[in-house]
């Protein structure tokens, strides 16, 4: 394939698009005044012209107009200045790009415009990054894919989610750690919708804006409850390792409307949505549709009925395996809420306890799923008696006082060996006072309990802290173990946290194995144990067991203490 040779006049961002344009195999000589670039063109021949006149608008009509090639000529122009868009093709350019663009669009109008050239049919166009590089969402071009072979098919649902006063983390504490907070709030983001049962997308556009998208018919009442879940998690404390980084945020939210096909349209409205939600001193969730009522009487009827259901004991309880990675035994179980909704349907624990600490139940709904988790596990057969349980615990929780003696009250009053339960808590609320935690964990300790660190790497992270918190267990996000399969530098990264955790003596679990690949390089790594999809979903009681009579029998063989028990 002949090497395209390329001319760039650039005023402002000639260094940036050059090498953009490398990336695309493209051999480009840049000028820096339009008569050079008229200077050039007589001299020597060029496949293409791009004139980038981006703040320039005069300049570059002037210098499409002066560059009388018979080569094609792109030229690049502000989107919010449409009315050059005429002016420019006028003067005698071929294509025109609107900015700000996107990588794959710059590759794309190369592609479109050299394959009209005779001679120059290929074009070595990269293929289009799926993923965002910086947090692992969608990028914006296969997400407006999506977006569009979704609205073609039935009714999408756009949710534009911001955290609020993000500059601020920035200015205080560095681009690094907005970066690192950026994609901790993705990854929480992703954790969340990952428990929807529908076709859903988590993309990021652009900034700060992570836009969260779900197909076919979903009820208000539905969305409503996974924006309020997302909030929590997108104003859940971060530590940098020193301190807490704390952010608010709000979501704009829209529907597409009876026959509408355009991507750029309800992503349009999805901003305006929420540039409503950021201006409201009181709402920070705008909704824009009037059906079903209003989100804050939705809201209220909500907080009502997880009240009547904490009462009449309908919140259930399911349980994940924890699986050793060596030999493929079940050797524990972690507890999760699950609220069959008379109206809305099966709420996940991410919706449940948003919910619940909104409506001022978060301490009442852990009480009852941790004595419950603990009451189920006490009246197992013997099939299942050799399982460690872990259930988990809130910042709140941990607030009260008395605290580790009510754990072990539920262990006493249900008769479940203290030695099976393990306690898990997250890093970020561990992070909150970090004394008190480690005070109140070392006494559950002493006790015979076991205790996990939850969900590290959804926060910034800081391995520092580990030292300080009595731990047995590191239990790795899913979004952090899953990087494992995406480069060699976040396998040396991962593989690295499960070294330091393993000196320090704690004992490493993966969440979220869904694949043999994410498997394998997990041991390769080092991990001990894993849990996912790959082995079995959160199950009931009696699922559970028949899980275990599938799997080798192993309830006389399992030590209590062996390296690998949960």
């Amino acid at each position: 394939m002949p090497h395209v040779r390329a001319l760039l006049l650039s005023f402002h961002h000639a260094e940036a698009l050059a090498d953009a344009l490398r990336v695309s195999g493209t051999h480009v000589k840049a000028v820096k005044r339009a008569g050079r670039l008229h200077e050039h063109l007589r001299r020597e021949t060029a496949d293409l012209v791009i004139v980038d006149g981006r703040g320039e608008p005069h300049a570059l009509i002037e210098a499409v107009a002066l560059a009388k090639t018979s080569a094609p000529i792109l030229a690049i122009v502000d989107r919010t200045s449409p009315e050059v868009f005429k002016a420019v093709i006028e003067a005698g350019a071929t294509s025109v790009l609107g900015a700000p663009f996107i990588e794959e669009e710059l590759s794309a109008a190369l592609f479109l415009l050299l394959s009209r050239v005779s001679g120059i049919v290929e074009v070595e166009v990269p293929a289009a990054r799926t993923t965002d590089n910086l947090t692992g969402a969608t990028s914006p071009a296969p997400a407006k894919l999506w977006l569009t072979e979704y609205l073609s098919n039935g009714p999408v649902t756009l949710m534009m989610v911001s955290p609020a006063d993000f500059n601020m983390v920035n200015d205080a504490f560095g681009n690094d750690s907005g970066d690192v907070v950026l994609r901790a709030i993705v990854k929480r983001i992703q954790r969340i919708v990952g428990e929807h049962d529908a076709e859903t997308l988590v993309a990021r556009l652009g900034g700060t804006k992570i836009a969260v998208a779900l197909a076919g018919e979903v009820s208000q009442a539905r969305i409503m409850l996974l924006a309020q879940a997302i909030l929590d998690v997108v104003e859940r404390p971060f530590s940098d390792g020193e301190q807490l980084i704390q952010l608010g945020g709000r979501i704009g939210i829209v529907r597409s409307k009876r026959g509408e096909t355009s991507t750029l349209e309800l992503i349009r409205r999805a901003k305006a949505s929420l540039t409503t939600a950021t201006k409201s001193a009181d709402n920070r969730i705008a909704f824009m549709t009037s059906e079903e009522g209003s989100a804050a009487e939705f809201v209220q009827s909500l907080h009502s009925d997880l009240r009547a259901a904490l009462a009449g004991d309908e919140i259930d309880i399911l349980f994940q395996p924890q699986v050793s990675i060596g030999d493929g035994r079940i050797l524990g179980v972690e507890a999760l809420a699950r609220w069959q909704h008379p109206i809305h349907g099966e709420l996940g624990a991410a919706m449940l306890f948003a919910v619940a600490e909104q409506s001022g139940y978060l301490l009442e709904l852990s009480r009852h799923v941790q004595e419950r988790a603990i009451a189920l596990a006490s009246r197992w057969p013997e099939s299942l008696s050799a399982l460690r349980l872990a259930i988990n615990v809130t910042g709140l929780d941990m607030g009260q006082h008395g605290f580790q003696k009510e754990i072990l009250g539920y262990l006493e009053k249900h008769q479940l060996p203290v030695g099976r339960l393990t306690v898990e808590i997250t890093e970020t609320l561990a992070m909150r006072d970090l004394d008190g935690a480690a005070n109140t964990l070392s006494q559950l300790r002493s006790a015979g309990c076991r205790v996990a660190i939850d969900d590290f790497g959804t926060g910034y992270s800081s391995l520092a802290w580990l030292k300080s918190l009595p731990a047995d267990y590191l239990k790795i996000d899913k979004g952090l173990a899953d990087d494992i399969n995406r480069s060699a530098k976040a396998r040396k990264v991962v593989k690295s946290l499960i070294s330091l955790a393993r000196s320090l003596g704690m004992t490493v679990i993966a969440e979220g194995v869904e694949t043999e690949d994410h498997l394998r390089e997990l041991k390769r790594a080092g991990c001990s144990i894993y849990q996912g999809y790959l082995c079995a979903p959160a199950l009931d009681s009696v699922a559970l067991e028949q899980l275990m009579l599938v799997k080798e029998p192993f309830a006389n063989s399992v030590q209590m203490g062996t390296i690998g028990a949960v």
